[in-house]
Parts: structure tokens; sequence; C-alpha cells
């Protein structure tokens, strides 16, 4: 599948900028409280966010967003205004 498709069937353009923070961590396979932890929110936050990304991403589990997130960790980040979301590190 090349990015274009991936980016078709997933458009990471309707992920707010938190969610896509949350997205690129997912696929360093933290838990959700260290996720929790190094974005400075609840971990409840952090599981509110995920379901949002499976929710809007149409996908099944937050095991599957975690490998779109290492697949297209690229184009996730191009859908961010700026390019990169705020306070996001390398994956």
């Amino acid at each position: 599948m090349s990015t274009t498709t991936a980016e078709a069937r997933h458009d990471f353009t309707t992920l707010t900028e938190r969610e896509v923070e949350v997205l690129l961590l997912l696929a360093s396979g933290e838990q959700n409280r260290r996720l929790a932890r190094r974005l400075g929110i609840a971990e409840r936050t952090v599981r509110a966010h995920t379901a949002n990304i499976v929710r809007k991403l149409d996908l099944r589990s937050r095991f599957e967003a975690a490998i779109v997130s290492h697949v297209y960790a690229d184009a996730i980040r191009a859908s961010a205004p700026d390019g990169r979301p705020r306070g996001c590190v390398a994956v």
C-alpha cells in the first residue's frame, strides 16, 4: 500500500493536534500510564484520545493504531498543522 493509499484510507487530518501526538507515541508500545506521564495528562485522557483515534481512522484496536503509527509516521507528522505536533518526540 502506498502512502497516498494510506492517506486516503486513514485521513490523519481529522485528528486533533493532541491525538496526533498520542498516535505517534502509540508506536513506542508503552502503556497508557507511561504515555500519560510523558504528555503530562491523565491516563484516562490517553484512553479517550486512543478511542477517538481508533474511531476516526476506522481501526479495530489500539494495537492496529500503533502499527499504523509506526508504518505511516511521516504521513501523520505531515498532517499536523505545522508539520510536527507540539511536544512530540521522534519514536
